[in-house]
């Protein structure tokens, strides 16, 4: 059976990121972002409730969130949640839970008026799969044409490449 483990959390950061470079050379960044839900109750009280997460990343993205994430940014995390156990200073087992991001992009700042600012969208670690050898092969797109000589130009749509498909109806898993 197939299992999945993904949270996407879009918030503002609490405070600067911690960032910690480790012997072995890896480095490691822990922030906390809070994201609020604001509704109105039975009584007709508007109410605002806030979680906070604890989030977790590592080597190149870890450096870039030292460079450009401060407190009070907007931030889009995606990753996987961790259950972590440790024993405090009286000897009680304690738990907590850590989201360890794999995706990281700075949305702006909650004080940012700015239009023309861009998101930083910190490069992902993942492996994209590998495509299957019976998969079709993507065909090249055909050559452009050319415009005779004293003709003016002319905006063209492109030309759509064709779908070949190779396989028949008992190739569906279901």
């Amino acid at each position: 059976m197939a299992s999945l483990n993904k949270m996407i959390i879009i918030g503002n950061l609490g405070a600067d990121p911690e960032v910690r470079y480790l012997d072995g050379g890896a480095v490691v960044a822990t922030f906390n972002v809070a994201t609020t839900e604001k509704f109105t109750n039975r009584n007709g009280e508007k109410v605002e409730q806030t979680e906070w997460f604890r989030i977790e990343l590592w080597n190149e993205q870890a450096k870039v969130a030292e460079k450009y994430l401060k407190k009070g940014n907007s931030v889009y995390v995606e990753g996987r949640l961790r259950t972590e156990t440790w024993t405090d200073k009286e000897g009680k087992e304690r738990t907590s839970l850590r989201v360890r991001a794999n995706t990281m992009q700075l949305l702006g700042s909650p004080n940012s008026d700015r239009s023309d600012e861009v998101p930083y969208e910190a490069p992902r670690q993942q492996v994209a799969p590998a495509q299957p050898a019976s998969a079709p092969r993507p065909q090249a797109a055909p050559a452009p044409r050319q415009q005779p000589a004293g003709t003016p130009e002319r905006r063209r749509e492109p030309e759509p490449v064709p779908f070949e498909s190779n396989s028949g109806d008992d190739d569906l898993p279901f």
